[in-house]
């Protein structure tokens, strides 16, 4: 009998396996069509879900939130672009505050600290380049533990 840990572990793998096939940047020098439902969903946490579309360096990534959802405060290397299809998000950017509702879109610049928090249920895109390795290896901790990787000051 699988314990609940090897379990997880095992689901995370087939999971990873089936998008990098969905996924696959080989062969660029053709396009690619997806439709975002076929895509495979992976559940992040308890509030958010994603499809991504990966190309060989760009990415976009359809996510779903609940209302309440947190992203704590983190950084990387790509420039994001979110576009919020629906609902509501308050990012904090260098203690300021943006809010970003349906039809909004917010650009964060490269290596900047970011959170943010969902104020209704929403849906949205994120472009990324380059491409998020942390988010295509599921070594996206702070998602999935809803806590900072980055030290107080």
């Amino acid at each position: 009998m699988l314990s609940v840990a090897k379990y997880i572990e095992e689901s995370v793998v087939v999971f990873r396996t089936e998008m990098s096939r969905k996924n696959s940047r080989e062969g660029t020098d053709e396009p690619r069509f997806m439709r975002w439902m076929d895509l495979p969903e992976e559940r992040v946490n308890k509030d958010m879900t994603r499809r991504l579309a990966v190309g060989e360096r760009e990415m976009v990534g359809l996510i779903s939130f609940k209302k309440g959802a947190f992203v704590p405060a983190h950084k990387h290397l790509s420039e994001q672009i979110t576009y919020v299809l629906k609902g509501s998000m308050s990012f904090t950017i260098g203690g300021k505050k943006y809010s970003v509702k349906a039809g909004e879109v917010l650009v964060i610049p490269s290596n900047v600290v970011h959170e943010a928090a969902v104020l209704e249920d929403t849906q949205e895109l994120d472009f990324f380049s380059p491409l998020r390795r942390d988010w295509l290896a599921g070594r996206d901790r702070y998602l999935r533990t809803g806590r900072s990787y980055l030290r107080k000051k």
